[in-house]
C-alpha cells in the first residue's frame, strides 16, 4: 500500500465521520450490533520471476513511488551446514565478506565509495542461507550494482578483518550470559531441538579460533554459485531494462558443482530433551524466565492454519486466554504467551513463555499448567476463535503493505519450495478453520506431560523450591575458556625456579626495594576508570582502599549516583545510591579477593613468602621489547608477568577473570611507571578481556599505609520495608 493510497484512506475515513450512519448502525445499542462489512479481496502486485540458463532465479518488483532501488541475493547454505568444529563460521563469513572488501578494493575503500552516495551494500549469514544486499538512489544504481556484483563474486576476506570479526565474536561469547532472556531463549532451543542440533548450537572460543581465511574462501567457492542464488530487486526501474542488466552481469556465470551437503546421513536430527524440570540459577536477578518447550512443526503442514488460529486464541496477544488469565486476572506475569511453533525450512519450537518476579516463579508455572490442562475441559470457544481470526486477518495486510514486502515473501517461498500462491491462500484458509479444527490440533500437538520446563532465575527468592514440582536437572552454562587459557591456568607453579626468583628480585628492586615494599600493609588510591564499550567510552572517578591481603572498599562516582563495593572474607556486596544493596555471588566475591592478590604491590611485598612462587617460562614480545614470561602463584592466585629484563618493569599481565559472572581471559598493559612516595609504580593500566579493550585505569593519587576506618568494610543493616 503506497502513501497516496494511505492518504486517500485517511480522507475517506474522516469524511465518513460526518456522514449519516446507516439506520441499523444508528440504532445499535452496543458495538457488537454494528455491521462489519466483508473484507475486500486483496490482490497485491506480484513480482516478475525470471530464471537464467545457469539456474539463478530473479524476481523484479517495480515500485515507482520513490527514486530508490533495493536488492537482496539469498544463497543456499547457512550455519546449519557448517562443521561442528567451526561453529560460528557462517556468522564470521557474513561479516568479513563485506568488511574484507574485494580483490580490487578494501572494505574501508568500499565504505568511502558508498558513503558519498548514501548507499549500502551489506552481507550476512543465517541458519539456512547467506545474503548480500544493496540499497541506493536510482541514479546511483549502476555504480552500486557494480560493487554488489564484484563483492558477490570476488570477495577477498582480508586477514585483518577476519581477526577483528573473531575478536568481536569472542566478546559476544563472553557476554552471552549477561541477560536472563538471552539465556532462556538459547537454552530452551537446545532443549527443544537437542544440544548438538545445528539450529541450536552455539559458537565457543575454540570454534571461533579454528576459523581461518582459507575456510572463508572455501565456503564461498562451495556455496556461492548462480544456481544457489535467488535475487530480488525492487524499486524505481523498468523491468525490461533491469532484466537486461542482470542478464549481462550474471548469465555467463557458470553453474557450480553439485550442491554440497554437510548434513549428517539421514538429514538433521531433532532430539528434544526428556520432559521434566531444568534449572539455570542466576543470583544477580530478581525475576524468572520460564519456558515450556517441545518440538513444533513446519508451515507446509496441513494443520498450519488451524495451528495459527489456536496460537492466537490461546497465547498470541492481549486478548489471548493465557494473557487474560495469568497476567490480567492473576497478576502473575508481565509477559506470557506462546503456541505451537512453525518454521518454513525446519520445525519450529512449541513453547509457552512467562516472565515473572522471583517470588511467584512456582505459582506461575502452576498457572501455566492449569491453563494447558484446562483445554481438555474448556476447549477454545467459537467467540475466541472469531476474535483470533479477526486479529490474524486484520494484521495480515501489514505483511504485504508494500511491494518490497511482497517481494520478500515470494523469494522466501521460492527458497523453501513453497507454492508461489501460498500466502495468497492464507486469508481463505484461515476463514475455513473451525472450532473442531482448532481443538483437534491442540489435542494433537500439545501435551503437558511431554514438555521440558526451563526456569532461569534467582533460586534463593523463589516462592517454593523448583523440586517441589518434581525432579530437577541443573544446566551448566559456564563458558569454556579460550584456547590456551587452560594451559596458562595450569601454569600456576608450586615451586620457583632460579631464573624466576631472580626476575622477581629484579621487579622488587625496580619498584623501590624489599624494605619499602614489605612495610606496605594498605593502599588508598584515587583514579579515573574509563569503561570501553561498543557504545563509547565512559569515564568515572573512583577511590579505593585495600588492606592486604583480603579487604577492599571501592567508591565509584557514576552518572546515576555513587556506588560502593565492599569485599572481605566475610562480606561481599554492592550498594547503589537510591537503589539499595545487592550481595555478590560467591564466584564474584572469590574473583575480587584474587584481584587483591594479583596487585603488583601485594606480590612484590610478599615475594619471599613460602606460598608465593615464580617460574620463568619463555619469552614474548611486548611492543618492541623481548619480555621474559614469569608464571606467578601469589598465595594460590595465578597470574602471568611479562618482565623487561633490562628495567625490571612488568610490561604486561595476563590472568583469568570474570566478566558479568563468566570466565574471560584478562590482559593488562602496565604503563607510565613513575616515582610515588618512594616507590616506582605503573600509573596507567590498559585492560582487555578476550582480546577486546575493556577499560583503562589512570591513577592520580596513591597513599601507603593510610589510617583506615574498620567501618568501611562493614555491611550496613538493611532498612525495614516501609509500612503501607
Amino acid at each position: 500500500m503506497n502513501s497516496k493510497r494511505i492518504v486517500l484512506s485517511i480522507i475517506l475515513a474522516a469524511a465518513a465521520v460526518f456522514m449519516p450512519l446507516p439506520k441499523t448502525a444508528a440504532q445499535a445499542t452496543n458495538w457488537q450490533q454494528i455491521p462489519v462489512p466483508t473484507l475486500p479481496a486483496f490482490h497485491p502486485q506480484q513480482p516478475k520471476r525470471i530464471e537464467l540458463s545457469n539456474g539463478m532465479v530473479i524476481f523484479l518488483q517495480e515500485d515507482h513511488e520513490l527514486p530508490l532501488i533495493d536488492g537482496s541475493a539469498r544463497i543456499r547454505g547457512g550455519s546449519s551446514n557448517e562443521p561442528a568444529g567451526k561453529i560460528g563460521l557462517v556468522d564470521i563469513f557474513g561479516e568479513v565478506w563485506r568488511t574484507g572488501g574485494t580483490k580490487t578494493q578494501t572494505g574501508d575503500q568500499l565504505d568511502d565509495f558508498l558513503e558519498v552516495r548514501a548507499a549500502k551494500v551489506e552481507t550476512g549469514g543465517g541458519p539456512d542461507s547467506t545474503t548480500i544486499s544493496l540499497s541506493c538512489l536510482k541514479g546511483d544504481f549502476d555504480d552500486v550494482f557494480a560493487v554488489f556484483a564484484d563483492l558477490l563474486r570476488n570477495p577477498e576476506f582480508r586477514a585483518d578483518k577476519l581477526d577483528l570479526a573473531q575478536k568481536q565474536a569472542d566478546d559476544s561469547i563472553s557476554r552471552r550470559n549477561d541477560e536472563i532472556g538471552g539465556i532462556a531463549a538459547r537454552e530452551s532451543a537446545k532443549l527443544a531441538y537437542g544440544a548438538d542440533n545445528p539450529y541450536a548450537r552455539e559458537p565457543e572460543y575454540s570454534t571461533i579460533a579454528a576459523i581461518t581465511r582459507q575456510d572463508l574462501l572455501d565456503w564461498h567457492k562451495a556455496y556461492v554459485h548462480p544456481d544457489s542464488i535467488i535475487l530480488g530487486i525492487s524499486g524505481d526501474f523498468d523491468s525490461g531494462v533491469m532484466e537486461a542488466k542482470l542478464r549481462a552481469a550474471f548469465e555467463s556465470w557458470p553453474k557450480g558443482p553439485i550442491a554440497r551437503k554437510d548434513e549428517p546421513k539421514g538429514g538433521i536430527q531433532f532430539q528434544p530433551a526428556k520432559p521434566g524440570y531444568y534449572l539455570i540459577p542466576k543470583e544477580d536477578v530478581n525475576q524468572s524466565s520460564i519456558h515450556m518447550v517441545a518440538l513444533g512443526t513446519t508451515r507446509n503442514n496441513p494443520d498450519y492454519y488451524a495451528i495459527a488460529v489456536f496460537n492466537e486464541a490461546f497465547g498470541g496477544g492481549f486478548s489471548s486466554r493465557l494473557f487474560n488469565d495469568i497476567r490480567t486476572k492473576r497478576g502473575l506475569a508481565y509477559n506470557v504467551g506462546g503456541g505451537i511453533g512453525t518454521n518454513f525450512g525446519h520445525p519450529g519450537i512449541l513453547q509457552f513463555v512467562a516472565g515473572t518476579k522471583s517470588g511467584t516463579t512456582i505459582e506461575s508455572i502452576q498457572a501455566l499448567d492449569e491453563d494447558i490442562d484446562d483445554l481438555a475441559k474448556h476447549p477454545i470457544t467459537d467467540n475466541e476463535i472469531k476474535q483470533a481470526k479477526d486479529a490474524i486477518l486484520n494484521a495480515f495486510i501489514f505483511r504485504l503493505d508494500s511491494p518490497d514486502k511482497v517481494l520478500d515473501e515470494r523469494t522466501t517461498y521460492e527458497f523453501y519450495g513453497y507454492p508461489a500462491d501460498w500466502l495468497d491462500k492464507f486469508p481463505a484458509e484461515i476463514q475455513k478453520v473451525t472450532a473442531a479444527d482448532v481443538n483437534r490440533v491442540a489435542t494433537k500437538y500439545l501435551h503437558r506431560d511431554q514438555l521440558a520446563v526451563l526456569v532461569v532465575g534467582n533460586t534463593k527468592e523463589f516462592d517454593k523450591p523448583l523440586t517441589s514440582l518434581g525432579a530437577v536437572k541443573e544446566i551448566d552454562i559456564t563458558i569454556p575458556p579460550p584456547p590456551g587459557a587452560k594451559e596458562e591456568e595450569n601454569a600456576k607453579p608450586t615451586e620457583s625456579n632460579e631464573e624466576g626468583k631472580a626476575l622477581a628480585a629484579k621487579v622488587v628492586a625496580a619498584m623501590g626495594g624489599e624494605a619499602k615494599l614489605t612495610a606496605i600493609k594498605s593502599v588508598r588510591a584515587e583514579l579515573t576508570l574509563t569503561q570501553k564499550t561498543p557504545q563509547g567510552e565512559f569515564p568515572m572517578q573512583m577511590e579505593t582502599v585495600i588492606v592486604f591481603p583480603d579487604h577492599l572498599h571501592a567508591e565509584m562516582h557514576t552518572p546515576g549516583g555513587n556506588m560502593n563495593i565492599v569485599v572481605t572474607p566475610d562480606v561481599a556486596f554492592m550498594a547503589m545510591q537510591g537503589q539499595g544493596m545487592r550481595d555478590f555471588p560467591a564466584s564474584q566475591k572469590a574473583e575480587t579477593l584474587d584481584q587483591i592478590k594479583r596487585d603488583p604491590v601485594f606480590i612484590a611485598s610478599h615475594w619471599k613468602d613460602p606460598d608465593v612462587f615464580f617460574r620463568a617460562a619463555g619469552t614474548e614480545k611486548v611492543g618492541d621489547i623481548e619480555a621474559r614470561i614469569v608464571d606467578v602463584n601469589a598465595a594460590g592466585t595465578a597470574i602471568r608477568w611479562f618482565v623487561d629484563r633490562q628495567s625490571g618493569h612488568i610490561l604486561k599481565e595476563t590472568y583469568r577473570t570474570l566478566s558479568q559472572g563468566q570466565p574471560v581471559q584478562g590482559e593488562t598493559d602496565l604503563d607510565n611507571w613513575k616515582p610515588v612516595n618512594g616507590l616506582t609504580l605503573p600509573l596507567l593500566r590498559h585492560n582487555k578481556q578476550n582480546g577486546q579493550d575493556s577499560s583503562t585505569s589512570e591513577y592520580t593519587t596513591l597513599e601507603f599505609n593510610p589510617t583506615v576506618d574498620p567501618k568501611l568494610f562493614e555491611k550496613p543493616a538493611e532498612k525495614p520495608a516501609a509500612q503501607p
